[in-house]
């Protein structure tokens, strides 16, 4: 017993030395998808603060794939030495391990989550051409038109796809989902007129509304947003489509707690800074501050909340 007792205190205490001294080297930081995306964005600004901030470098490495899951299963089976983080988030974490039976990884077990960096809402927008100049008249126009519109998405199970079939069943209507391979071809499709509506996050759309190419008919943020003259679903009657696309800061689970303090405490910090906002606002992105405890406990919040909405999408792992 003296010998597990003393055994322990010095991983203690060894694990006590590695968090004080780090980081002593270049900290890699695995965005799970394309450079360009929300996610890159968000883990670029963090990791460039990052670095200004805590004497090493961070640096973004992007390895797209499965929707964000390659790259966070490489991440939840690396050393748990803070050397190697993940930009973490609702597409890998909540929504994918209910699309497949056979997931590598446990989205709250398997993992330190560190700080919630946050996101943009989605926007439910169509083309000018359609009557529809809000909400209600959308629900109207597709009600007198059952089966007949279609509403494209960035692909199966994505969020966009999500949100517009929660606000499907909620308002009762039947429009069409056409799954793109990503945001872009969705994008071209209803600017064409070739399909009457998209879902996708604001951050993707926020151009072509601007210049009117499309009309946003509401966004999933809580509130309106001060950029954006457009109507939340809540503001529709609709809060159970409130939801952000967010994204987070993670690691390996058996990552030193020292660490994922001093990672909150500067992620938190760095988010709060005046160009980091000025940065992140015409995104539509609120920055998270939550602490690590209640940063996991939402994790496992928001798994719980997309696996049923999944299961009745019918949506399955491509």
């Amino acid at each position: 017993m003296l010998r597990i007792f003393l055994f322990t205190v010095l991983l203690h205490l060894t694990a006590s030395l590695h968090a004080q001294t780090w980081p002593a080297r270049t900290v890699r930081v695995i965005a799970p998808f394309a450079a360009g995306g929300t996610a890159d964005l968000l883990g670029r600004i963090t990791s460039g603060k990052l670095s200004e901030n805590m004497g090493q470098s961070f640096i973004v490495e992007n390895r797209p794939g499965a929707g964000g899951v390659l790259g966070s299963e490489l991440v939840a089976r690396s050393a748990p030495d803070g050397y190697t983080l993940v930009v973490s988030g609702v597409a890998s974490h909540a929504v994918a391990p209910a699309l497949s039976p056979k997931f590598p990884f446990d989205p709250v077990k398997d993992f330190a989550h560190i700080a919630l960096f946050g996101g943009p809402p989605s926007v439910l927008a169509v083309h000018p051409s359609l009557p529809s100049r809000d909400l209600k008249s959308f629900i109207t126009f597709a009600k007198s038109k059952p089966r007949e519109l279609t509403y494209g998405s960035p692909g199966n199970g994505t969020q966009g796809h999500l949100i517009a079939e929660l606000f499907k069943r909620s308002a009762g209507i039947d429009i069409q989902h056409i799954p793109y391979k990503g945001a872009s071809g969705a994008m071209v499709d209803v600017i064409a007129g070739h399909t009457h509506a998209i879902s996708t996050t604001l951050t993707t759309a926020s151009s072509h509304i601007r210049t009117g190419r499309l009309r946003a008919l509401a966004i999933s943020s809580a509130a309106r947003l001060p950029d954006y003259d457009v109507p939340t679903f809540r503001d529709a009657g609709y809060p159970e489509l409130v939801a952000t696309i967010w994204f987070s800061l993670s690691g390996p689970a058996a990552l030193s707690p020292e660490i994922v303090n001093r990672l909150n405490t500067e992620v938190r910090r760095v988010l709060q800074l005046p160009d980091v906002r000025a940065r992140l606002r015409p995104e539509g992105i609120e920055p998270g501050n939550l602490d690590p405890k209640a940063f996991t406990e939402f994790v496992a919040s928001e798994v719980k909340r997309w696996a049923p909405v999944v299961r009745a999408s019918g949506a399955k792992a491509d």
